[in-house]
């Protein structure tokens, strides 16, 4: 276990110091493009580090508390993938868990204590996100859907049916917000410290991080989960693996974490389930999954990072008046600078994993027998 340890930590060194290259490289970006668009680069630059990293407030009531969401949402995206499944639903799978988190807590705060109605809140939630989860898996193993597809298309209708919950069954008494009453004290997550908003969920997602790590290296499901990834036919002739079991496995752990990210995110942060709880985390855990290389603690590093940088885009509207939308052309020119540098050491990788991921590879799969699909 040292040697494994010690062998990941070589594996990190590689990427943290392309890291800091990067993180040089998006300052420079932001100072390029806010004085394109007309802005000041310095304000913008000092507003972006003021409401992220600049003071202790920042970090503690904005970064952190950002980055929560994202941390559990990238170790869903990071388990799937790492499984070789295309799981883009973490963002209805987020939602799922809010929905069953806030239903749990109205029905039980007022009549028990937090040390029952939170873990409640929180283990439904997850649930809810892994059974969100089932329903594209179960589709890819019965009818052979692509889950790059289903998942997608989930997201939307867990989208337009938190909108009807929340006009309908959980509405607020009043019924003139589109939104469900606040959860009593009971049902919610306590803080960290006085005066700060990062709450009990931020430990909770480290910890999933070193959990999922650990798991994934050191655990015989988790070898399983990534000779999968690798090559599924060989896992079936190899190893001997229920390549259907794993990957269903594996999906329902990934819907699960994302769900959980849900959870946490309405009893610790919002308190309420309402229409756009979400910024599109979901998404955006995909590229912090990349970022952190698929690794479960790089990827809880990559989550605070953007959780920094959508923190400070929004000081940079507030403060210096510039669009907190460049957060995202930021986000996706990370994603490119990735793409380039990752090329750039391993000629060809990149382009080799886009083939593998096109759809004649899916074609021939259901032509000759797709193990994940169950189709022969």
């Amino acid at each position: 276990m040292i040697e494994a340890v010690r062998r990941s930590a070589l594996r990190a060194s590689g990427v943290v110091i392309p890291s800091v290259i990067l993180v040089a490289a998006v300052a420079a970006l932001v100072a390029t493009i806010t004085a394109i668009v007309g802005y000041d680069p310095r304000a913008a630059l000092g507003a972006l580090w003021n409401g992220s990293l600049g003071t202790e407030y920042a970090v503690l009531s904005a970064t952190l508390v950002r980055a929560t969401p994202l941390m559990l949402t990238g170790l869903a995206v990071t388990l799937a993938f790492t499984a070789g499944l295309m799981n883009i639903g973490a963002e209805g799978q987020l939602l799922a868990g809010a929905t069953a988190a806030v239903a749990v807590g109205l029905a039980t705060g007022q009549s028990a204590s937090r040390l029952v109605t939170v873990p409640l809140e929180l283990v439904l939630g997850g649930a809810a996100g892994a059974l969100w989860a089932f329903i594209p898996a179960w589709w890819r193993q019965r009818f052979g859907v692509l889950e790059v597809i289903s998942t997608i298309m989930m997201n939307f209708v867990a989208l337009y049916l938190v909108g009807y919950l929340v006009r309908g069954p959980l509405q607020e008494p009043l019924h003139i917000y589109p939104q469900s009453e606040g959860l009593p004290a009971a049902a919610r997550l306590p803080l960290l410290a006085a005066g700060m908003r990062l709450h009990w969920g931020f430990p909770i997602a480290v910890l999933c991080s070193f959990a999922l790590w650990w798991a994934l290296r050191f655990t015989a499901a988790g070898f399983r989960i990534r000779v999968l990834g690798m090559n599924p036919d060989a896992a079936v002739s190899a190893a001997q693996i229920d390549v259907r079991r794993t990957a269903m496995r594996a999906f329902l752990a990934s819907g699960a974490l994302a769900g959980l990210a849900g959870a946490i995110e309405v009893t610790g942060v919002t308190y309420s389930l309402y229409e756009n709880l979400s910024p599109g985390y979901g998404y955006t855990a995909i590229a912090v999954a990349l970022v952190g290389a698929l690794n479960p603690l790089l990827t809880a590093v990559s989550s605070i990072l953007f959780g920094a940088l959508e923190a400070g885009a929004a000081a940079m509207q507030r403060d210096a008046g510039v669009p907190s939308v460049l957060a995202s052309v930021v986000e996706a020119s990370i994603i490119v600078l990735l793409i380039a540098f990752r090329e750039l050491r391993v000629p060809g990788s990149v382009l080799r994993r886009l083939r593998a991921w096109r759809p004649t590879a899916s074609d021939r799969a259901s032509a000759t027998g797709d193990p994940l699909s169950g189709q022969s």
